[in-house]
């Protein structure tokens, strides 16, 4: 059955769903596939334990983030925030949220990549001073350079107001085709460093919104929005701490340094090598593929004089290529 009417306005038989997930606390997601209208107006949202159940929104929070965006249209908007307020009167009664819930750091659980998207674009358009970027890895298929191409306009939108951005990638980004182009047409103050290894994905816009990743990948993936200040903080203090270990690639590109004929990368290796990780995990955690992890193992063994796995181990600590100090 369809039904048709505007996101933010709750029809009867969305309301009637609604003040049941509010009573029985979850429910399966194919429930409301006939009510996308619940998760497009941020009622439901997937549950951070099982994504394939939707949990309620707490109502005051719910409404809180559906008269903030209707405030943005002013005037043509003024009569639908009544109908809302008329709306969730009663299911703020139905829900009775605690105070500790209504205290609840604000956090938003998105689900599938069009919704990520469309709430990136969102926080970019309201951002001009600063977007920090973790980004662990890359691909070159028509699907990542069709999504790069979207990113770009974002960014240099974001650049064209004034701000700032700053990128972390791990060395292995450095000379792939699609990465180096997305610099060289960047307009603006843009800076781009790189590190042996960069954590997980992070993104964080004016120092008010933060997306990192949920469970999940692909069209059906989850994402995290994050507004709570603390959390924020700390993660721009982690990202400042990465920067400032980081070896710039752009706009000055600085190459990192070689010790002993080993390179920054085959010390990368090396590392997780000691640490007894198997090769596969060694290409994940640098952003390479399986095989190039190897030709690095390879061309270690070879530099050290190494015949077999566990005598690399033994040589890579006796070498010093992993002493801090060097």
């Amino acid at each position: 059955m369809a039904h048709e009417h505007d996101t933010e306005d709750l029809c009867e038989a969305g309301a009637e769903l609604y003040a049941r997930v509010l009573r029985e606390g979850t429910l399966p997601a194919e429930d409301a596939r006939e009510l996308p209208c619940l998760i497009d107006a941020g009622l439901l949202q997937p549950s951070l334990d099982d994504p394939g159940r939707l949990v309620p929104v707490p109502p005051a929070v719910a409404l809180h983030r559906l008269l903030r965006l209707s405030g943005e249209r002013v005037a043509a908007e003024r009569r639908r925030e009544e109908r809302l307020a008329a709306a969730f009167q009663p299911l703020m009664r139905a829900g009775a949220p605690s105070a500790q819930e209504t205290l609840t750091p604000s956090l938003r659980v998105l689900s599938g990549t069009e919704r990520i998207n469309s709430a990136l674009t969102e926080a970019l358009a309201e951002g001009s001073k600063e977007l920090l970027c973790m980004q662990p890895h890359g691909n070159s298929s028509a699907r990542a350079r069709a999504a790069q191409a979207d990113a770009m306009v974002r960014d240099q939108m974001f650049l064209d107001r004034g701000g700032r951005i700053r990128v972390l990638y791990p060395h292995t980004q450095r000379h792939i085709p699609l990465v180096a182009a997305r610099w060289e047409q960047l307009d603006g103050d843009a800076e781009a460093r790189t590190l042996d290894e960069v954590a997980g994905r992070l993104i964080v816009v004016d120092g008010a919104v933060a997306y990192i990743p949920g469970e999940g990948g692909g069209e059906h993936g989850i994402a995290l929005e994050i507004r709570q200040p603390a959390i924020i903080t700390y993660l721009v203090d982690v990202f400042d701490r990465f920067w400032r270990l980081a070896t710039p690639m752009h706009p000055r590109a600085v190459q990192p340094p070689s010790l002993g004929g080993v390179t920054a990368r085959q010390r990368a290796v090396a590392r997780l090598l000691v640490e007894g990780h198997t090769d596969a995990v060694i290409a994940d955690r640098l952003g390479m593929n399986i095989r190039t992890a190897r030709v690095h193992i390879a061309k270690l063994a070879a530099t050290l004089g190494s015949g077999s796995r566990a005598q690399l181990g033994y040589l890579i600590g006796r070498s010093g290529i992993l002493d801090p100090a060097e």
